[in-house]
């Protein structure tokens, strides 16, 4: 009897009738180039395996803004999309939906639900006031004075008794400068009706009383119009037996350097 081997468990060895399985051949290992080049190699995904593709895009989303949307409302990226080529919007935004980074210039910055028709406009800050070119440079500082509770410029301000942030400054050659530095605060103006119905500003304008560094006294101890003004308003406000004029602004010191220190007499000045 001969015994013929078959590959197949459920088969009896006994059996002379059964077929004869095919030998089985092992298969080839592959070499070292071909398996490293198995891995290199990526098939590219097909649209059905794709999240997204641009036909459902462009069949759900006819506008660039009904797109930018909803790739914020899936990705939390904002696109900007508004004005660009049809096909290259759409490929865009597949694009990021799927994963795929895309070229900086195509990121937007505001929220794709903010509809800035529905904002309060704002008035641009006015620029700083530069600093009077006659001022010592600022190494050349002594001392400096900062109070919150300067009388404020603006005159609804100054009406309800609002105060202003003021520096002032006394250089070594014998100038006093004064800086007010704020605060700054919104003031709306105007009323209009917006499309809630709802009663809303025209414009936001600022009130910004800063004026840079400028003179009160100058070095040779006359004073700016404005200076008088200020070191009256400063002589009002008391400290003891004197007041903050005399005791913070314009008052001097006397600096001892390490020689002066150990023989006062032995000075070249």
């Amino acid at each position: 009897m001969n015994k013929k081997p078959t590959s197949n468990g459920d088969a009896n060895i006994w059996d002379d009738d059964a077929p004869v399985a095919a030998p089985i051949i092992p298969a080839e290992e592959p070499s070292a180039k071909s398996a490293k080049s198995a891995k290199l190699t990526k098939p590219e995904p097909t649209s059905f395996e794709r999240e997204f593709d641009i036909e459902g895009l462009m069949t759900d989303f006819p506008t660039a803004k009904d797109l930018e949307r909803f790739v914020y409302d899936e990705t939390g990226i904002v696109l900007n999309l508004k004005g660009r080529a049809n096909k290259l919007k759409y490929q865009i935004a597949m694009d990021t939906l799927n994963g795929v980074s895309v070229e900086e210039k195509f990121i937007g910055k505001d929220n794709p639900y903010l509809d800035k028709t529905d904002l309060v406009p704002e008035e641009p800050l006015k620029t700083l006031p530069p600093r009077d070119p006659g001022i010592p440079d600022r190494t050349q500082l002594q001392n400096e004075f900062f109070t919150a509770f300067v009388p404020h410029s603006d005159a609804e301000y100054h009406s309800q008794g609002r105060k202003m942030h003021c520096t002032f400054k006394k250089y070594k050659n014998g100038m006093i400068t004064y800086e007010v530095i704020g605060p700054i605060e919104p003031r709306p103006y105007g009323e209009k009706i917006d499309k809630w119905g709802k009663v809303r500003p025209e414009i936001i304008r600022w009130v910004d009383p800063r004026t840079g560094e400028q003179i009160v006294q100058r070095s040779d101890g006359s004073f700016t119009p404005i200076g008088r003004r200020l070191k009256a308003m400063m002589q009002t406000m008391k400290y003891n037996t004197t007041n903050q004029w005399v005791r913070y602004i314009d008052r001097d010191f006397i600096s001892l350097d390490h020689k002066a220190a150990i023989n006062p007499w032995d000075l070249d000045e």
